[in-house]
């Protein structure tokens, strides 16, 4: 009996043992995981701090340098030659003023008196009925959100596409916001919220890619909008249309200081003509899981010959609505797959992409559900 006793206590002291190094090891390896994005962040972060120290080290050195020189220059000047060109001074945008008409067969002008600029962004969940009450009953929203000013011919048509999975809390606060400012700047747009459904990763790249194939099949669209549902704008001066393709929208995030991250940053809404995007081939196919899929749309961009555009000062704001719930998992191969970058562009994108879309007519939106695995989009060797 004594025996049977001792047997049990080193049974169960070995079956918690057994519990306690699972659980420590199953954390290491989730940490380990997870980490690449929670690192990237805070460098960005750490990387931001960094830049808004050198800038205002660098304006005091400057307002120095012009106070030293006041009084000793030449021609009274801040320049010894007098010709201030070292130095470009921004001017005033010049909008349009409030009691300015413009004619329906004319184009919609870009810088109309309705774009108004700081846009305060609240971001408490709101339910997505009150959203339809507000647009879809008194702001002409055609069927599945699509929308074109009646007072002017619309310059630009835009659609914008919006990658999905189980963020139903964000997509309203996106709606409450986006939609005005669209109408505001009289644009003809409407909206594709590509779905993702199944147990891979997320595959942000490949729903817009998707996303694009669907969108042309409604109507023949001037520029695409890849507008991640997070991401709310801030400005409603930051102009949606495609005369300054490629553009990178989000150039100011509040989640890294308002500093852009990296010179290659292409993250959060960006956008390119038609036209570029079936040149370059659309995005990748083969980046499963967070990361790594917009750098490789930077790349496809340069060796396509295009400079990607960012909009001046403040008007490229955005506020990231902070993620209630886990994130989608790190794609650890992203570094091999971008050093071959150039290599893969013309195998790898919307060439080689096969998919089966569920369409939904939703009122403000066109919902295309679609089940993703890496045997859509068959990668030849290179």
């Amino acid at each position: 009996m004594l025996n049977w006793r001792r047997l049990l206590r080193v049974s169960n002291r070995s079956f918690f043992a057994f519990i306690f190094l699972f659980s420590l090891s199953t954390s290491c390896l989730y940490f380990i995981y997870v980490s690449p994005g929670i690192a990237n962040t805070y460098y960005f972060m750490v990387q931001a701090q960094g830049i808004m120290l050198r800038d205002n080290v660098r304006t005091f050195g400057h307002m120095i340098r012009l106070y030293t020189n006041k009084n000793g220059t030449l021609n009274g000047t801040d320049y010894p030659d007098g010709s201030n060109s070292s130095e470009v001074i921004a001017q005033p945008i010049a909008y349009l003023p409030e009691n300015f008409t413009y004619a329906q067969n004319l184009p919609c002008p870009e810088k109309l008196p309705s774009m108004k600029g700081h846009i305060d962004v609240n971001m408490t969940e709101i339910p997505m009925e009150k959203i339809l009450q507000r647009f879809s009953r008194s702001s002409d929203m055609g069927p599945a959100g699509h929308w074109k000013p009646r007072d002017c011919k619309p310059r630009w048509k835009v659609a914008i596409l919006i990658p999905f999975r189980n963020r139903h809390e964000h997509l309203p606060i996106l709606f409450q916001y986006l939609i005005p400012l669209l109408q505001n700047q009289r644009l003809q747009f409407a909206f594709y919220v590509i779905e993702q459904t199944g147990s891979q990763p997320f595959n942000r790249a490949m729903l817009f890619n998707v996303g694009f194939k669907e969108a042309m099949k409604d109507l023949d669209w001037d520029c695409l909008v890849f507008h991640d549902v997070d991401h709310i704008p801030e400005n409603d001066r930051n102009y949606y249309g495609c005369g300054q393709m490629p553009r990178h929208f989000a150039a100011k995030l509040d989640k890294y200081m308002y500093i852009l991250p990296y010179s290659e940053f292409f993250g959060g809404v960006s956008g390119l003509t038609v036209e570029q995007f079936r040149k370059i081939n659309g995005f990748p196919n083969a980046f499963w899981g967070w990361g790594g899929e917009d750098d490789d749309l930077w790349n496809r961009v340069h060796f396509a010959g295009f400079n990607v555009s960012r909009p001046e000062g403040d008007l490229g704001k955005y506020k990231s609505i902070p993620h209630h719930h886990r994130g989608e998992v790190q794609f650890l191969g992203r570094y091999k797959l971008l050093r071959y970058s150039k290599e893969r562009q013309h195998l790898d994108g919307l060439n080689n992409l096969n998919y089966t879309p569920k369409i939904t007519l939703c009122s403000l939106y066109k919902n295309i559900t679609v089940n993703l695995h890496p045997e859509l989009a068959p990668i030849p060797d290179y």
